[in-house]
């Protein structure tokens, strides 16, 4: 097993990884996948210094007390910081928690979670399994194509041009907005108070299931209806043939669904009608 203790820039080439975790404090941190031989370089160290391993083709990069189970209770006032890359393989499992620090993962297809307590999340063409949990700290997404889950007190969820094929999404006061290439997976999204948004395309084939309790729910979407003359709070209609489901459910947010216009523009925006 080779281990390091990292206090300056540092570059490592490794000879391969097949498993990756991470935990950090404040900074940075960046996974991407590469073809090439798996890389690290943390750019910037102030604090205490990193404790990197790699056994077994497992790469651990992290600091001595700070463990997966209580990253999301990390309330002390450290100033340990760091910028750290690493380039693993496209298929490579990766497991990255952050107290502040922002996150990135590109291009991999492994099961990946990400854990924040009030770093942003950015998920760049993630194909695999996500799990992204965090407590203050917004998630963006662009082209995911796997399945993923969700959980936030107040963080964004923002999804655009993805094609997934689960979505479980909770959060308490957070805003969730999805702009989906294709609705024909299993999506489920509970909120309390937080706005959600949907843009579903043309072609979307799924069962529509929406209700807020104290909420407005608004639609211009074609097929969908407010049954009763109370129920300008709920949303149902099946969209093609129905082949997946879509479910949302909220306390006091407002739902909006739109329909994607012509080169993945909104249509027009309209206010359901109950009678």
């Amino acid at each position: 097993m080779a281990r390091w203790t990292i206090d300056t820039p540092t570059t490592l080439d490794l000879d391969g990884v097949v498993a990756l975790r991470v935990r950090a404090i404040s900074g940075s941190v960046a996974v991407l996948s590469t073809s090439e031989r798996p890389c690290l370089d943390v750019s910037s160290v102030t604090g205490q210094p990193l404790l990197v391993s790699h056994e077994a083709g497992i790469l651990t990069i992290t600091y001595p007390d700070l463990s997966w189970e209580g990253l999301l209770g990390w309330l002390r006032p450290d100033t340990h910081a760091a910028n750290i890359t690493i380039a693993v393989p496209k298929d490579c499992p990766a497991q990255v928690g952050a107290v502040r620090a922002s996150s990135l993962v590109s291009g991999i297809d492994g099961k990946t979670a990400v854990r924040s307590l009030s770093g942003s999340i950015t998920l760049d063409e993630v194909t695999g399994s996500v799990a992204a949990d965090t407590v203050s700290g917004d998630v963006d997404a662009r082209g995911l194509s796997g399945k993923i889950g969700f959980k936030s007190v107040s963080g964004d969820l923002t999804l655009a041009d993805s094609t997934l094929r689960k979505l479980e999404a909770k959060t308490l006061s957070g805003r969730i907005t999805a702009d989906l290439a294709e609705a024909h997976g299993a999506l489920k999204i509970t909120t309390v108070s937080g706005p959600v948004i949907i843009r579903l395309p043309a072609d979307a084939s799924t069962q529509v299931h929406v209700r807020s309790t104290a909420g407005r729910v608004l639609s211009d979407v074609p097929g969908l209806s407010f049954p009763g003359q109370q129920s300008a709070n709920t949303l149902t209609g099946t969209l093609g043939t129905g082949s997946g489901r879509l479910s949302v459910t909220t306390m006091s947010g407002q739902v909006t669904l739109l329909e994607r216009g012509d080169e993945g523009t909104p249509g027009p925006h309209t206010e359901g009608d109950a009678t």
